[in-house]
C-alpha cells in the first residue's frame, strides 16, 4: 500500500517526490524544519498531503520546545506555526490542519508543555487518519460516475502521493477499476514540473491501470478526435461558488472539455473548500521561481531550456470558473450546480458532524 506520509511514533517518513520516478527515496525526520522545507521544495506536495505534513511539523516543533517554560513554549510554537502557514499559500488544507493544531494549544494553555506536545502529536495522527477516510469516501462517491470502457484525461497528480490516503481524482479511477470497470487514462505531462509524467504514470503503473502519457497541448486534440470521455482533476482550493484553483493548465483543459461537451469533474475533500472565499477571485495564487520554467529538472539533474535572463511568469495554479465544472466529488457526496447551494449544504453538514 503506497503512502506518501507515515508516522512512526517518533518521526515522520515521507517519499521525496522530487526524485521520482528515477529514485524511490524515503526520508525520515524528527526535525520540523526538514518538513517545512520539504513542503516548500515540493518533496511533499498535493493539498491534502501538505495539510497533514504541516500538522506533523507543528507536532514535531512542540516536542522540540517542550523543554521550555510554558510562556516560551507557546511563543516559539506560534512563530513556527506562522512559518508553516506560509510554506504554500494556495492550498487551504494547510490552514485547515494548522487551525486544528492551534485548538489543541489554546485549549491546553494551563497544561505542562510536555503534555501539550503529546496532545498535538495525537491530533496530527487524527488529521492523517481523517484524510485517509476522506480519500476512501471520495473514491466510493466518484466511482459510479465513470462508465466502463471510458478514456479519461487527468491533469497533475492526484493519487496517493498527493494525500495521506489513496488519493482524490486518481482514487476515483482506482476505485472504479477495482469494481471491474475497464478504464484507460490519458495523463498530460503537467508542465513545468511534470507531475503527470513523473508521478501519475508512476502510480498508474503500480496500480496496473492502462494509461498513455501526452503533452499538455494534446488534450484538446484528443477531445476533437472523440478519444476522451471525461476529465477528472483534483483541487488545491475551492471557493463557495464552486470556482476551483488547481495546478496551472487546468483551466485550459476545462475550456476544451466544455467545447467538446465532455464532463469535467473535480475531486477533493471538503477540507479543500474555503468557506471564507465567496469566489475564486479571493484565492491567492502562488508564484514559483523562474528556474522551474527555464530548466527541466529530474532529481538532481537540470537542463536549461531557455536563455539565461529570460523573463518568466510562473503561477503554480490557475482558477477554473464553476460554470465549467460538471460536478464536484467530495467525501461528503457529489455536488452539482448551483454550487452556492450544494456546497454550502455539504459544509454545514460537515460542521455539524465535527
Amino acid at each position: 500500500m503506497l503512502r506518501a506520509l507515515t508516522w512512526t511514533g517518533t518521526s515522520l517518513r515521507y517519499i521525496d517526490q522530487t526524485k521520482l520516478p528515477l529514485e524511490e527515496s524515503v526520508i525520515e525526520t524528527t526535525d520540523y524544519r526538514d518538513v517545512v522545507q520539504a513542503i516548500k521544495r515540493l518533496a511533499i506536495r498535493g493539498a491534502p498531503a501538505i495539510g497533514v505534513a504541516g500538522a506533523f511539523a507543528a507536532a514535531l516543533a512542540a516536542r522540540e520546545f517542550a523543554r521550555l517554560s510554558s510562556v516560551y513554549f507557546t511563543a516559539e510554537l506560534k512563530k513556527v506555526v506562522d512559518d508553516i502557514r506560509t510554506a504554500r499559500p494556495t492550498a487551504v488544507n494547510l490552514r485547515w490542519a494548522l487551525d486544528r493544531m492551534c485548538l489543541v494549544l489554546s485549549s491546553s494553555s494551563n497544561e505542562p508543555p510536555e503534555l501539550i506536545a503529546e496532545r498535538m502529536v495525537q491530533r496530527a495522527q487524527e488529521i492523517l487518519h481523517d484524510d485517509e477516510e476522506r480519500c476512501r469516501a471520495i473514491g466510493e462517491n466518484g466511482a459510479p460516475l465513470l462508465k466502463d470502457g471510458w478514456d479519461i484525461l487527468t491533469h497533475c497528480n492526484t493519487g496517493a502521493l498527493a494525500t495521506a490516503g489513496d488519493g482524490t481524482a486518481l482514487n476515483v479511477i482506482r476505485t472504479a477499476a477495482e469494481r471491474g470497470k475497464h478504464l484507460h487514462v490519458f495523463v498530460d505531462e503537467t508542465r513545468p514540473l511534470l507531475q503527470g509524467a513523473r508521478l501519475t504514470t508512476w502510480e498508474l503503473r503500480r496500480l496496473s491501470i492502462p494509461h498513455t502519457l501526452i503533452t499538455d497541448g494534446m488534450g484538446a486534440f484528443l477531445m476533437q478526435q472523440g478519444r476522451v470521455n471525461a476529465v477528472i482533476v483534483g483541487a488545491d482550493r475551492i471557493a463557495m461558488n464552486g470556482d476551483t484553483v488547481n495546478k496551472v493548465g487546468t483551466y485550459s483543459v476545462a475550456l476544451a472539455a466544455l467545447y467538446h461537451r465532455i464532463p469535467f469533474f473535480v475531486a477533493a475533500p471538503l477540507t479543500t473548500v474555503d468557506a471564507s472565499a465567496a469566489s475564486g477571485k479571493e484565492i491567492p495564487i502562488e508564484e514559483r521561481g523562474a528556474d522551474e520554467i527555464t530548466t527541466i529538472r529530474n532529481g538532481s539533474c537540470g537542463v536549461a531550456v531557455a536563455p539565461k535572463g529570460t523573463a518568466v511568469y510562473a503561477p503554480a495554479f490557475d482558477m477554473t470558473p464553476a460554470d465549467l465544472i460538471t460536478a464536484i466529488i467530495t467525501d461528503g457526496g457529489v455536488v452539482h450546480p448551483p454550487y452556492e447551494e450544494s456546497l454550502r449544504k455539504l459544509m454545514e453538514d460537515e460542521k455539524g458532524d465535527s
